[in-house]
């Protein structure tokens, strides 16, 4: 019975030249599969990132898309190996069948996943540089002393200490007709229990008239009402004015714009205070 594929008189019946070419092939295969899962993490994280980010409100806002595309690139790329890697083999075994030479030629394959990767790492690695020469980085342990927004918390230096700011800040609420609903000194409550922290004042604040609508349009934002300004020292004694932001609580209870206003004097007062 002849055999089903004939072999060439001149073709390689060394079993162990067979086995090296499918040592090789897996190799391929173990590269595609590596590139698909780097490939995914790399997706994932970008998707991970801007999930943080909506979760936080952090503002500005900042893009991710960049990785997602980095990763579904290698994914591509991971795809084409193991598809190109499959169509080499099957070549390979028919040249050796036929008894042709392969050994006086480069592989195109590998040549091609080289310069691919090598332009891909190029390309992030430019990415890379570009974010980082964006990217503000301030020296270690310190804080800038700007105005600064994470996580949906305004950080506003001021130019006072923490006594005369909430001076300052209660004499405003007064004259606009504001009710000051208490004032908690964290600091003297924790000297009464023998310890010791930086002078920390909260001030909560509100007006009905304000505050009503607001609640009206979305209950949930009785969570943040009545309204709160945070005054503290640092360890390295600059004052702070702190505040959740307009826009975070605008985007957190889902607030009509138009009633953006009526939490917006938040943001005025400690500007006035700080100066």
């Amino acid at each position: 019975m002849e055999p089903s594929h004939p072999i060439d008189s001149g073709a390689t019946t060394d079993a162990r030249v067979y086995l090296a070419a499918e040592r090789t092939f897996l190799a391929w295969i173990r590269t595609g599969l590596a590139l698909m899962g780097f490939g995914f993490i790399l997706a994932r994280f970008g998707l991970f990132l801007q999930e943080i980010q909506a979760v936080r409100q952090e503002a500005p806002p900042q893009q991710f898309g960049v990785s997602i595309w980095f990763g579904v690139a290698l994914l591509i790329i991971g795809v084409l190996v193991n598809a190109a890697a499959t169509t080499h083999h099957v070549h390979l075994v028919r040249s050796l069948r036929h008894g042709r030479s392969v050994l006086n030629r480069p592989s195109k394959l590998a040549i091609a996943v080289a310069v691919t990767l090598a332009f891909v790492g190029l390309v992030m690695a430019v990415y890379l540089v570009l974010v980082h020469l964006k990217t503000p980085s301030p020296a270690l342990g310190s804080k800038p002393m700007e105005l600064q927004e994470h996580a949906g918390i305004v950080d506003r230096p001021s130019n006072h200490s923490v006594a005369q700011t909430v001076e300052r800040l209660q004499a405003m609420l007064r004259n606009r007709g504001v009710a000051v609903f208490a004032l908690v000194d964290h600091s003297g409550e924790a000297e009464k229990a023998g310890m010791k922290m930086p002078p920390t004042k909260l001030l909560i604040f509100g007006s009905p008239k304000a505050g009503t609508p607001l609640m009206v349009a979305a209950p949930s934002i009785a969570l943040d009402l009545p309204l709160k300004l945070l005054v503290w020292e640092d360890v390295a004694g600059k004052v702070w004015i702190s505040y959740n932001s307009v826009d975070y609580l605008r985007a957190r209870h889902h607030l009509p714009q138009e009633l953006a206003q009526n939490i917006a004097v938040v943001s005025d007062l400690a500007q006035k205070a700080a100066e």
